[in-house]
């Protein structure tokens, strides 16, 4: 049963009939759903891309910000930070910041019975935990303030020398796959080496280690952090480097993320030089400077698909237009003006491309839907830092592909049908 509709113009409707297939007209009707066809699968793909891309950029910067502060303050002369804790006070009473804490950062090796290895060593306040750090949501096994020197335990070893001696380990916090690189488990000892405040010898500065035992292990989902990360309490990382009261710098949590940057630049202007305030994007400009511009150029690249389908629409159109020769003559003998010629044609392509848009977009979503829901690709974490395709879809992105599809489908629709206005009828039924 058709239906038919009291206002329908005839060019409307004239163009409804010519996207009706006929037995003599299969070749040109698969062609149109070809087209439908191209449409869809270009709008698919580029919506499932963006997806992935914006659902990247968002997991990269939740692990980043996991283990690391959404502000960090330090000196912009080196020496570290003295009166770190009124420097802290000072920027906790600032609008839109939630905490702020003192913290301790370098270099050191770390080893155990069978394995050594390099590993950045963070210092951070363990009692009570610091509110400016997340690490603790990531934790496995144990808890952040067991890192606490009253929960340190004495261990009998033997030295160099054969000899049974004492040591005094402290709690420490290592990442899973550092755990698995050095092959050590909860409770397991560890010894810190660092090069940092180690005596003095005739050949140079001897560097000095430190006893510590497994107390905690965390997962953020990020191979660098997990493979080369080990937190220690505040107190034990300034003795280890000889800092007596100075820190490193003072990490700030803000209840916005997008407003760090002007809670960095609020800092900076209550703190004062030699002291410098930056954001979690300014730490990590290149970053997502590299994932923002892969988006945009998978989209460029992906928009081609777009094109290819839209010469689809073109070449379609120009059958038609050939095989509606007769038909569009007796047309404009019988009165019909180059504009409504036009209409019929441009009908007939906006169809094609607003059913293989809309294809395209039931596609895209439902194709992000199963990605997220299943985690069906699996991806090697320490290559990407990935361990699936995240996938977050976007109401912008989705109507900017959507409008970027119909744009390019309606423009393709203009060229057949202004050569179909342009049409002689006197010319074409001349051998009718």
């Amino acid at each position: 049963m058709r239906l038919y509709f009291p206002n329908m113009s005839y060019e409307w409707f004239i163009s409804r009939r010519y996207l009706a297939a006929k037995r003599k007209q299969t070749f040109i009707s698969l062609i149109t759903w070809i087209s439908i066809g191209g449409v869809a699968v270009g709008v698919m793909a580029l919506i499932t891309v963006l997806a992935v891309m914006t659902g990247a950029q968002e997991d990269m910067r939740d692990k980043i910000l996991g283990a690391n502060a959404h502000v960090v303050v330090t000196s912009a002369v080196g020496g570290g930070l003295h009166n770190a804790e009124a420097t802290a006070d000072k920027i906790a009473a600032l609008p839109g910041v939630t905490a702020a804490s003192p913290f301790v950062y370098n270099q050191v090796m770390l080893s155990s019975p069978s394995r050594v290895t390099g590993v950045v060593l963070r210092g951070i306040v363990v009692d009570p935990p610091s509110a400016a750090s997340d690490i603790g949501r990531y934790l496995n096994d144990g808890m952040i303030a067991h890192l606490s020197p009253v929960y340190a335990r004495n261990d009998v070893e033997e030295d160099d020398l054969g000899a049974m001696v004492e040591v005094r380990r402290t709690g420490i916090a290592i990442g899973t796959e550092l755990a698995h690189l050095l092959q050590v488990g909860m409770g397991d000892p560890i010894t810190v080496v660092s090069p940092v405040g180690g005596s003095v010898t005739p050949s140079g500065t001897a560097p000095i280690s430190r006893g510590f035992y497994v107390a905690a292990t965390f997962t953020t989902g990020m191979y660098e952090y997990d493979s080369s990360l080990a937190i220690i309490a505040l107190p034990e990382a300034q003795s280890l480097f000889h800092m007596g009261e100075r820190v490193t710098g003072v990490a700030v949590k803000v209840d916005d993320i997008y407003a760090a940057a002007a809670v960095a630049e609020a800092i900076q202007d209550t703190i004062g030089f030699p002291l410098m305030a930056r954001d979690w994007r300014e730490m990590n400009r290149n970053l997502f400077f590299a994932l923002k511009l892969e988006k945009t150029a998978l989209g460029i690249i992906l928009t081609l698909i777009i094109g290819v389908a839209a010469f689809n629409i073109v070449s379609t159109l120009i059958m038609v237009v050939m095989e509606k020769t007769k038909d569009i003559a007796i047309l404009k003998a019988m009165g019909a003006s180059r504009r409504s010629v036009m209409k019929i044609f441009f009908f007939e392509g906006a169809v094609i491309g607003v059913a293989g848009t809309a294809l395209g977009d039931l596609g895209g979503l439902l194709l992000c839907a199963l990605l997220k829901r299943y985690r069906f690709i699996e991806l090697p974490q320490d290559v990407y830092n990935l361990d699936t395709l995240p996938v977050k879809m976007e109401a912008p992105d989705v109507l900017i592909v959507s409008a970027v599809a119909l744009l390019i489908t309606l423009l393709a629709t203009i060229y057949p049908a202004w050569s179909a206005s342009r049409m002689d009828p006197a010319e074409s039924l001349r051998y009718e």
